[in-house]
């Protein structure tokens, strides 16, 4: 299989070519490692592949064969390195599978590598010192965001239809968003964090994926959801197979749309037009749309405070374990300036004040579970701008302490947050690019807790209605058509 016809197929078309008997498992695979050789030097998102997942490769799965990448962080496989886009963790192997490891291989995904983080995932650009920068594929200056970015990257370029990635503040939709892809961040609860990570930042962080086609999300949730033992959250399983919601009629949708976003910050110009096309769209597929205002229970900078904490507390903590681990100092030769920032901010966050996080978290939870009463989805802008240039994070960030750091991603991601803090799922779906760059712009859909069905179904209809695969970035592995 050449790499050119590689490209054409999502996860499901490769799967049903292997199963059929007209490609095999090992043709594909070779033509996934030529395409991140094609790509790769020129979007740094894949910081290492490994030989065959031999264990996987006699699963029977739904996705048996299919190429997959894990991000460097938060998933563990068995033998192979997970650093956290660290010098701290440098040469971190894992001594055995975590929970989701074992059901990407039950699902007969071929793990082959991992893809590039942020430090720690502390961030909403992937730009490690460890292993560099990760480039955008619509635009290599310009940032592919974070902290999934790799694996956004990676399914943007056409080395793999979809990747795993995880979102405790934005870090898959945004990635998602930059690199015009679908990203879901699924309900608290869904996806099992076990067995080392069950409270990660205190739930605010979830396992998902990016992927180029809305049935590849669905068919792999439908192999990872569900709960483990010990897991502390738990969302009622659906009662139909998410892969079948994807062509499911969503019905008359009762949509809010937030055209501002909390903390007062305003979309630019091709982000607002963007906006005000897919909402034209919605009333043209039968929906009934109204512009709404929401209260978090809580002004932006107690929000921003509460985060800060919760973040910059559990940063903190998983630093002390790492350094102890490794026998390494806590410094500037092992931590970037803002994780430094981080840590010395949280290592100062009070019991007292942890626990007040918490609760204006239940507080955000049960505000945004009141709305979504009266309304079936809120629409928002992923992110107010286009992709940002490479550095732009890094400006005088070293002048910053852990709470300015906070403060700065939340100022350029502002709408994504809130559904971390409330445990409710969220999509970026690339409904539509600017017009004048060609860069994509990805729209953020909202529902109630554990209501990722009615997601899937409302992306499988945009997608129906406005499609998005057939655009592809200026590095793109089916462009040679030699490989």
């Amino acid at each position: 299989m050449k790499v050119a016809e590689y490209v054409d197929f999502d996860a499901v078309g490769l799967a049903e070519l292997i199963a059929k008997g007209d490609v095999t498992s090992a043709e594909v695979q070779a033509a996934a490692r030529e395409a991140v050789q094609a790509v790769n030097p020129r979007i740094n998102a894949v910081v290492e592949t490994w030989p065959p997942d031999e264990e996987s490769a006699a699963v029977s799965g739904p996705l048996a064969g299919v190429p997959f990448l894990i991000k460097d962080i938060g998933v563990a496989m068995t033998g192979r390195r997970m650093e956290l886009g660290s010098r701290l963790a440098a040469g971190n192997v894992a001594h055995a599978d975590s929970f989701l490891m074992r059901r990407f291989r039950r699902a007969g995904l071929m793990t082959f590598g991992r893809t590039a983080t942020s430090e720690m995932a502390y961030s909403i650009t992937t730009e490690p010192v460890l292993y560099g920068a990760t480039r955008n594929p619509w635009d290599p200056q310009r940032s592919a965001g974070g902290s999934s970015g790799g694996a956004a990257a990676a399914v943007a370029a056409g080395v793999l239809p979809l990747a795993h990635g995880t979102d405790a503040a934005g870090s898959l939709r945004i990635p998602a968003a930059y690199n015009g892809l679908f990203g879901l961040k699924p309900t608290r609860g869904r996806v099992s964090m076990g067995p080392d990570f069950d409270e990660l930042f205190n739930g605010l962080a979830v396992h998902g994926s990016v992927s180029r086609t809305v049935r590849d999300s669905a068919a792999l949730f439908d192999q990872i959801r569900g709960p483990e033992p010990g897991d502390p959250y738990f969302a009622q399983q659906p009662s139909r197979p998410y892969a079948e919601e994807v062509t499911r009629h969503p019905g008359v949708l009762r949509i809010g749309v937030l055209t501002r976003a909390w903390g007062g910050r305003r979309t630019t110009a091709p982000v607002s037009d963007a906006l005000s096309h897919t909402v034209r769209l919605l009333e043209s597929l039968g929906h009934r749309v109204e512009e709404v205002t929401i209260d978090l229970g809580t002004v932006w900078e107690e929000f921003v405070l509460a985060n800060a904490r919760l973040l910059t507390a559990n940063l903190a903590a998983s630093i002390d374990g790492l350094a102890a681990a490794f026998g390494r100092p806590i410094d500037s030769s092992t931590l970037e300036p803002v994780t430094l920032a981080g840590y010395d901010y949280g290592r100062r966050v009070s019991a007292v004040q942890l626990v007040g996080a918490l609760a204006l978290r239940n507080r955000i939870a049960r505000n945004l579970a009141q709305f979504f009463a009266d309304h079936d989805i809120l629409l928002t802008p992923t992110l107010p701008e286009l992709p940002v240039a490479l550095g732009t994070y890094a400006e005088d960030a070293e002048a910053l302490d852990g709470l300015g750091w906070i403060r700065r991603v939340f100022e350029r991601s502002p709408f994504t947050m809130p559904f971390n803090m409330s445990g409710t799922p969220a999509i970026s779906v690339p409904v539509t690019a600017d017009p004048e760059s060609g860069l994509p712009i990805g729209m953020q859909f909202a529902a109630g807790y554990g209501l990722e069905g009615r997601l899937f179904r409302l992306a499988g209809q945009l997608e129906q209605a406005s499609p998005w695969a057939d655009r592809t970035p200026v590095v793109w592995a089916g462009n040679d058509t030699g490989l």
